[in-house]
């Protein structure tokens, strides 16, 4: 997947944000907290980074498709061994997953303001 196209991604989801931290990385955040991150370290090391479940993290790493995302890897993140490690449709899913694990983790009140659950009947 292209830089522009996992930008793309990312921003569809919803409530998502981006900003510019760290030497030029791409910082995606719902709700202020990051999520996924590309770009930047991305040019040199290879791979974009994002929050997975204690299942994905095992399996991706075990399968060689990405390594503990330095700094972050006790929080369960993963960086790609390089942008195209996953197909365009995989990477896609584990970013809706990402965004949903750190959504999963904002106050209702949060989620509501960003659209994220149903208003209450």
């Amino acid at each position: 997947m292209t830089p522009k196209t996992f930008e793309a991604r990312c921003l569809r989801l919803p409530g998502a944000t981006k900003v510019v931290q760290w030497e030029g990385t791409s910082v995606f955040k719902v709700g202020g907290k990051m999520f996924a991150l590309g770009g930047g370290f991305a040019a040199g090391s290879g791979g974009y980074m994002f929050k997975v479940s204690h299942m994905a993290y095992t399996m991706l790493i075990e399968h060689g498709l990405a390594r503990p995302a330095p700094y972050l890897a006790r929080a369960k993140w993963v960086q790609l061994v390089s942008n195209n490690a996953l197909s365009d449709a995989e990477l896609t899913t584990y970013l809706a997953q990402a965004h949903a694990l750190i959504a999963a983790k904002l106050t209702r009140k949060l989620r509501k303001e960003l659209g994220l659950v149903s208003p209450a009947r």
